[in-house]
């Protein structure tokens, strides 16, 4: 091994041939994402320290990344993509759609108070530090998103659901709850707060209460 540029060693690198830039882009990613954790976040890094870790000169960073939030929110972007398999996995074989949604809740949350730094990067980062790849359109184009959707539709498509509910607005309020929540839990661990689950669980049922059949 060779010392990287920050004094650390560098990670030992098989060298692709011409036209494999997509693996090195993984590897930058698959980096950047073990010194996310290592260094609790986005503060701690560099993209001298990436480069080093990886195995790669710091202009082989820059061709695939324009800067360091370009490349902290791909990594966070890879997490959100393990966010949607964590809550389908969570309603995996439930039937029942109400029960299914607030297993969905529960992961969720989970999964934001396992990955905190994570979550500030994707959902609570102000828009002038986010890159402007990211956009809204990005966001409802995600397999994420598409599954609330798709799971609130579900729901509303259940006999027990009155008619006339809009599934999109019904999906954006369940994802705005599970969100506030999580954030609040993040941000303020200490307020004392309810269990979370059994909280969660109750202001499904107080939402949905208003949306089903007499």
């Amino acid at each position: 091994m060779t010392a990287g540029p920050e004094g650390g060693a560098a990670a030992a690198r098989t060298r692709y041939r011409r036209g494999e830039g997509a693996r090195l882009r993984e590897d930058i990613l698959d980096a950047a994402s073990r010194l996310f954790f290592e260094q609790g976040g986005a503060d701690g890094m560099t993209m001298r320290g990436v480069a080093a870790a990886a195995g790669v000169s710091p202009p082989a960073v820059y061709l695939h990344f324009a800067d360091k939030e370009e490349l902290i929110f791909a990594v966070c972007q890879g997490l959100f993509a393990q966010l949607d398999e964590a809550l389908e996995s969570a309603a995996e074989g439930i039937e029942d759609q109400i029960e299914a949604m607030k297993a969905r809740g529960r992961a969720y949350v989970r999964f934001g108070l396992e990955h905190p730094d994570h979550y500030r990067v994707l959902f609570m980062w102000p828009p002038e530090q986010q890159p402007r790849s990211y956009t809204p359109d990005e966001i409802k184009a995600s397999a994420a998103f598409e599954h609330l959707i798709t799971n609130v539709a579900a729901l509303v498509a259940d006999p027990r659901v009155r008619d006339g509910v809009d599934a999109e607005e019904l999906a954006l309020d369940c994802w705005a709850f599970v969100h506030g929540l999580t954030s609040l839990l993040i941000t303020k661990p200490d307020f004392g707060w309810p269990d979370p689950e059994v909280f969660l669980d109750r202001h499904f049922d107080r939402l949905l209460a208003g949306l089903l059949r007499p």
